[in-house]
């Protein structure tokens, strides 16, 4: 279970012990494994020597004859304590076991005197520090207190809980502690019961509420919580986080403590005591922590391996604790140290040990400890070497081809060449942890290798091995070299005209340039062959305006960026200024900020115009209406009154005036109050003669003789009862009777009412 492995491991290991003054300890450890076996001990680090006082038994364990807080010399045997057992394998050392001496303090908080009424309850407390924590119980009037009394509650850390107090709970109260270290008395306080149960209401009380506690798994804790009230509250518990507290492990002490048995992680918490009155939603709490630690321990334990060398070996180790352990590694005993072929991963939990090789073969531990504990798992490793196998490769030499390609050559071995079934070359930057190291394999009868895909102006190491199917040879000795310098790449270039003279220059900057220094630019008129420049630029540079060009011509534009190596291949572009406000350029830009302002502009602009066009359109519309309306209006009265067949008296009697469709004997039904408006009152209302636009209408007013104009009747109209007439020129209606002309009347057809 501990990751023992079959060379070497520990069976027993000591474990933290609290020592008694003056009487002996024994400190066990047993381990298993190929003999011969040395078992030694240590204390705080430091070998311990045989003597009279601290010797080793036969089966590995330490006797500590008379244990002694503090020695004669100053010394003291408390500390921590190990064992080690070595063969030749190699070397283990057991977890540290804490030892430390039996103690019991004077009392620092003492029972205090009290006066209850009946029927309230009462609470003493006393408090003692000790190793191992003392055991407190209660005496009252010198007599032990009767624990089988469900009114009286004694809680671990010395508090004792009365309820309901009655006349006969009166007395003396003391406390006793007890431990192996000593037996203490408190001192006595005395409770006295006063008057009769009182029926006054009073509110709901948390006299005590729970204590922060910090505890580890399978402990036992004790949440308090005592509270008064008439009536008595009732006292419930619940979690600040909601979830549910459980009932496995869980009672109720007295009035409502909570005691929680056999604790886990889980159990860690905000735990919250609630005093309800009965009935009511009144209510007092009061809350405290539970932090539940748990001694580290392993998930996963290094295993034992074997590994050729120059391969690589690699130990895992898990483990888990509250709270999260640190893992430490050993190498045969010591602190193992870091380098480049052995690393640290993954929190320590992952030991890797690179190209390994026969010093590399010991013992290795996994130490987890935390403030709860600590343990330990070991694990060995076992360097394969086969007699016959080929020495290392000779004569590596790396060439540098490019500034991405390298060629490595090497020559075959100088012994045990047989078997070769091939070669692995190793590469890997020469700045590159060698976790990072690369390899390729290549056939026995090859003695060269071209390495590409390489990173410019960068170093790299390579070495050789030659492969058998028993193993692989020693690596050869490692040559650097670096990868050429490279030049930048084609910077991305646009053009955009500024004006008829003037053309900007813009480019992007890319990590694809590498390390450059900056940028020479170059231009010309197309039909000549001289550049104007190189302009050199900066490299933090991205645009140049080239002025004073000539309008008539093409230009063209040529960019490139340049390093320490040389000038790199450069980018061209055409553009010409004839027409100013298009962009003439192969690859034009995009100046997305500017346009969107401008398209912004444009659009708000847009939107007013429409705007103000359509409230124009509306007002003249309205004002066209209105106008027209009131036109038609006057005129289809006029019309319509004077277009009317003028018949006789006694036949207009009878039938009537036809005027918008009623009758006159219908309007004299309705209003017979109507107004007759001789012709005087017809030229005061219209004083001019026909208009020209009422001549254009066929509007006109000609008087027939038998129909004089005294007698001529006009109906006037609320404006409602008017309505908007499509006129239509019609051909004058004969006269039927063939008398006097009559005016042209326009046609009486069915209107068009709206």
């Amino acid at each position: 279970d501990f990751g023992r492995s079959s060379e070497l491991a520990f069976v027993v290991e000591p474990s933290d012990d609290i020592a008694v003054q003056e009487q002996p300890l024994i400190l066990y450890c047993q381990v298993e494994g190929i003999q011969p076996i040395t078992i030694t001990w240590r204390k705080n680090g430091v070998m311990i020597l045989d003597s009279e006082n601290a010797f080793m038994l036969a089966n590995g364990s330490l006797y500590v004859s008379r244990f002694q807080r503090v020695r004669g010399d100053g010394s003291s045997d408390e500390g921590e304590y190990d064992c080690m057992a070595q063969n030749h394998y190699g070397l283990v050392v057991s977890r540290k076991a804490k030892i430390q001496a039996a103690t019991m303090s004077d009392f620092h908080i003492h029972p205090q005197n009290a006066v209850v009424e009946e029927g309230g309850v009462a609470r003493f407390q006393c408090q003692i520090h000790g190793l191992p924590e003392p055991v407190i119980l209660w005496h009252k009037n010198s007599m032990p207190v009767n624990t089988d009394n469900e009114r009286y509650t004694l809680l671990p850390k010395g508090v004792l809980q009365i309820t309901g107090l009655r006349a006969e709970d009166s007395g003396v109260f003391h406390c006793v502690a007890t431990n192996i270290a000593n037996v203490k008395f408190s001192r006595e306080a005395r409770l006295t019961v006063s008057g009769s149960h009182s029926t006054v209401y009073k509110d709901p009380m948390i006299l005590v509420g729970p204590e922060n506690l910090t505890l580890t798994v399978h402990q036992t804790a004790v949440l308090e919580c005592i509270a008064t009230g008439n009536p008595r509250p009732i006292v419930s518990w619940s979690r600040l986080d909601g979830r549910p507290i459980g009932v496995e492990g869980i009672q109720v002490l007295g009035t409502g403590n909570l005691m929680i048995s056999d604790l886990t992680v889980q159990h860690s918490g905000i735990y919250v005591c609630a005093a309800n009155k009965p009935g009511t939603r009144v209510r007092r709490t009061a809350q405290g922590s539970l932090v539940v630690q748990a001694p580290a321990e392993f998930v996963q334990h290094p295993q034992s391996i074997s590994r050729p060398v120059g391969t690589t070996a690699i130990f895992t180790c898990v483990a888990q604790g509250e709270p999260p352990p640190q893992i430490t590694w050993l190498r045969n005993g010591q602190i193992l140290e870091t380098s480049d072929h052995i690393k640290l991963k993954n929190n320590n939990s992952t030991l890797s040990i690179y190209g390994i090789n026969q010093a590399d073969e010991a013992i290795y531990q996994c130490l987890a400890e935390n403030s709860a504990g600590s343990t330990q798992a070991s694990a060995r490793l076992t360097v394969l070497w086969a007699d016959g196998l080929p020495s290392p490769p000779q004569g590596v030499r790396a060439e540098t081809v490019s500034a991405t390609t390298i060629q490595v050559s090497w020559e075959k071995p100088l012994q045990n060449t047989k078997e070769i079934i091939g070669y692995v070359l190793h590469i890997r930057k020469a700045a590159d942890p060698v976790e990072m190291e690369y390899q390729e394999a290549v056939s026995k009868s090859t003695f060269q290798q071209l390495v590409t895909d390489l990173e410019p102006s960068t170093s790299y190491s390579f070495y050789i091995k030659a492969y058998t199917s028993r193993g692989a040879s020693k690596a050869s000795e490692v040559t650097v070299v670096s990868t050429l310098g490279e030049v930048p790449a084609m910077p991305s270039l646009f053009i955009k005209v500024i004006n008829s003279t003037t053309v900007q220059a813009t480019w992007e900057p890319s990590i694809k340039l590498g390390q450059h220094k900056g940028f020479k630019l170059y231009y010309r008129k197309v039909h000549l062959s001289q550049y104007t420049g190189p302009v050199l630029l900066a490299s933090n540079v991205t645009a140049y305006n080239i002025t004073h060009l000539d309008a008539s011509v093409v230009y063209e534009v040529k960019l490139l960026a340049y390093n320490q190596h040389g000038d790199g291949n450069s980018t061209v572009r055409f553009v010409s200024l004839r027409e100013t406000v298009e962009r003439t350029v192969l690859n034009p830009p995009c100046d997305c900020m500017k346009d969107e302002q401008n398209n912004k502009t444009s659009t708000t602009g847009i939107i007013i115009g429409i705007h103000i066009g359509v409230t124009c359109i509306i007002f003249c519309i309205l004002f066209l209406m209105f106008g027209y309306r009131g036109r038609l209006l006057m005129c289809k009265n006029v019309q319509e009154q004077l277009s009317t067949p003028q018949i006789p008296r006694s036949q207009r009697s009878a039938t009537g005036l036809v005027l918008n469709g009623a009758t006159r004997r219908d309007r004299d039904d309705r209003d017979l109050n109507g107004k007759q408006l001789d012709m005087n009152e017809l030229e005061r209302l219209f004083p001019a003669s026909p208009s020209q636009e009422q001549q254009e209408k066929g509007i006109t007013s000609v008087h027939s003789p038998s129909a004089p104009h005294d007698e001529t009747q006009i109906s006037t109209l609320p404006l409602d009862e008017f309505s908007i007439i499509e006129e239509q020129p019609d051909p004058l209606p004969k006269n039927p009777r063939g008398s006097s002309p009559a005016a042209p009347a326009p046609n009486n057809g069915p209107a068009n009412e709206g």
